[in-house]
């Protein structure tokens, strides 16, 4: 399998990326904006979940991988903000979630219940950063067999459509879209949860992984579908290419 996780000049999707302080995730493809040339990924790769400032340098690889600032490819050029739910102000579900947990500590339990106040949901969790040069942009994404594959348009994501994506630690996986239009609550670190609604889903064990964060999610004849942000090992879960499109406005 092609090692993902090193330097690569000209650089095409599907291989490790970050911002300085964020371990690692996936470039998952090349984007244009106003005519330029910029690399698609998640807000919690290319901007640290919010906490970066635009023009903060992006490294590939990522930091996780060995990234240094000798390996900075761009900057951080724009990134949709994500709205975090907050812990609920409310005395009577305090209350509750405080006798339930509780109970769970009797019984030896670990899992505790938190009580949140519900906040503004999110369509996409997506950023672009702009290369420093030119000569680093390559406009195709890696596949396992070294092959390097050109996105060829776009389509809505439809129940029963069989997908890929090609990222940092799992390489290229397949699977068929099972749902779409999903609501998920998703842990975007430090006990922050996010509302996620609009989301496609295909569930299957080992198509995503850790890292994998940023995967350009295809059609098998290379149209995009959506963007990877999130998963388990039993399932995948991505926007919807149009709301990453339409947010960032892109060309």
């Amino acid at each position: 399998m092609i090692d993902r996780k090193t330097k690569q000049r000209p650089c095409p999707g599907g291989v490790s990326i970050g911002h300085y302080q964020v371990t690692a995730g996936t470039l998952g493809c090349w984007v244009k904006k106003n005519g330029q040339s910029m690399m698609l990924s998640n807000n919690h790769v290319l901007a640290n979940v919010n906490q970066a400032d635009i023009g903060d340098p992006i490294y590939q690889p990522g930091a996780y991988d060995g990234g240094t600032s000798a390996d900075e490819i761009g900057k951080l050029y724009r990134y949709v903000p994500i709205s975090m739910t907050k812990l609920s102000n409310c005395p009577i579900a305090g209350f509750i979630a405080a006798s339930l947990n509780f109970v769970s500590r009797i019984f030896g339990r670990k899992t505790r219940l938190i009580a949140y106040a519900p906040g503004e949901s999110n369509k996409v969790d997506c950023a672009i950063a702009e290369p420093n040069s030119g000569v680093d942009v390559l406009d195709r994404i890696l596949e396992d067999d070294g092959t390097l594959i050109r996105i060829d348009g776009e389509t809505e994501a439809k129940v029963g459509l069989l997908v890929k994506k090609s990222g940092r630690t799992t390489g290229t996986t397949r699977g068929i879209i099972s749902q779409t239009d999903v609501t998920v609550n998703v842990n975007m670190g430090d006990s922050k949860i996010a509302i996620f609604t609009d989301q496609v889903v295909v569930e299957k064990e080992g198509m995503s992984a850790g890292g994998d964060s940023g995967s350009a999610v295809l059609t098998e004849d290379n149209r995009l579908v959506g963007l990877l942000f999130a998963g388990s090992d039993k399932a995948m879960i991505a926007n919807r290419w149009s709301n990453v499109k339409e947010t960032l406005g892109l060309d």
